[in-house]
């Protein structure tokens, strides 16, 4: 069995990946289009994909290919918690530009203001792309945010520890396939999320869009806007 995941390998993805298909053949993509894609195609039997991240929201590459460009079910979910960590080639060098995901970015933007105001912000595909590219360049004055595994895959020291801006910090991941895997799951959850599109110009078409979930006694956690890519809302 094969598995699409973000990576390089040492990702949060490939770590979720890693613990749901410890035996499957595990696929490395450069994007989330790709790993979604690669599912799409038929190429891999389940992609791993992150939505939603509990400090920054939902991933909207995820979210806008899933509504505009597919028709995939997601059928499971996997919570990680997640712990950003400042990467380096040496604890001792200089560091003037900053790699890393925009979610990961964010997650440490408070701690890059107090600690390297001056340094450079460029944005990667994912975080353990950050992490392989500092370590392909020993001699820059780079820096990576990425997980602790990125460090072990590529023989980096962590200059500084859990950098997020808050330390409950988690991220959810949605596994498309045709069926729910056999993996362990902590509770099998009587959950479904679905994209609507409602009509113009109509009074109270989002109210009675949502009380037919509310006169079933159905529990809403989460709705979300956004852009139709064809017009303004």
């Amino acid at each position: 069995m094969q598995v699409a995941y973000l990576g390089p390998r040492g990702s949060f993805t490939h770590q979720v990946a890693q613990q749901a298909f410890p035996t499957a053949d595990l696929q490395a993509f450069e994007t989330i289009t790709e790993v979604i894609k690669a599912y799409e195609t038929g190429e891999v039997t389940y992609s791993v994909i992150p939505v939603e991240n509990s400090i920054e929201g939902s991933v909207h590459e995820t979210i806008d290919y899933l509504f505009h460009q597919a028709e995939i079910h997601a059928v499971a979910e996997i919570v990680q918690p997640i712990a950003q960590q400042l990467l380096a080639t040496s604890a001792d060098k200089a560091v003037e530009v900053i790699y890393s995901h925009p979610q990961a970015i964010a997650q440490g933007k408070k701690y890059i203001k107090e600690h390297f105001p001056q340094a450079r912000i460029e944005i990667t595909a994912s975080t353990a792309y950050a992490a392989r590219f500092v370590a392909e360049h020993p001699e820059q004055p780079f820096a990576a945010i990425a997980p602790q595994a990125a460090a072990v895959e590529y023989g980096l020291e962590v200059i500084a520890q859990d950098i997020q801006e808050i330390s409950e910090n988690f991220t959810r991941f949605w596994i498309l396939g045709d069926k729910a895997p056999s993996i362990a799951l902590e509770q099998v959850a009587k959950k479904v999320s679905l994209a609507l599109t409602l009509p113009d110009n109509l009074p109270g078409a989002l109210y009675k869009a949502m009380s037919v979930f509310s006169w079933r006694g159905i529990s809403l956690t989460k709705i979300e806007s956004r852009p139709l890519k064809t017009a303004l809302g």
